[in-house]
């Protein structure tokens, strides 16, 4: 699969060590910075992120910051992206199931290495449920009125 990965500077460490995990397991990952742990803000590399995911470059994206909070939020101003908020294998794993996630986000500061690892294995061997959660992933992607 083609990947995507983005942080802010709370989530470069991370960042890096999940690289390295993704291109062990065999996927091509996009590094799209930043690289170094000088302050930076989590909406401009969300939105980069976005951008490779709705124009088809990577498959998938990785969004870390801090929180995760943030960074999800930007990713999510993208209306082809669905990006889910993740702190445990079960939602990383519904968020494909159930939400067709394209994107996941996680905090730095509240996930651990091994956690988060657990949390992109369980989001990348999920398919998306379709049937009756279609209708509704289908509504995501449209204006509200």
């Amino acid at each position: 699969m083609r990947i995507a990965i983005a942080s802010d500077h709370a989530a470069v460490a991370l960042k890096a060590e999940l690289r390295e995990y993704l291109i062990e397991l065999g996927h091509e990952v996009a590094d799209l910075g930043p690289e170094t742990a000088d302050r930076v803000d989590y909406p401009d590399y969300g939105y980069k992120l976005a951008s490779v995911v709705a124009d088809g470059t990577a498959e998938y994206g990785v969004a870390l910051c801090g929180s995760g909070i943030g960074i999800s939020i930007a990713v999510n101003r993208n209306p082809a992206c669905r990006c889910a908020l993740v702190s445990e294998p079960l939602s990383a794993a519904l968020a494909r199931e159930h939400n067709d996630a394209n994107c996941i986000a996680m905090g730095a500061r509240l996930t651990g290495i091994d956690m988060a690892k657990a949390c992109l294995d369980a989001f990348l061997s999920t398919e998306f449920g379709g049937g009756r959660h279609a209708g509704r992933v289908e509504k995501l992607s449209t204006p509200a009125l």
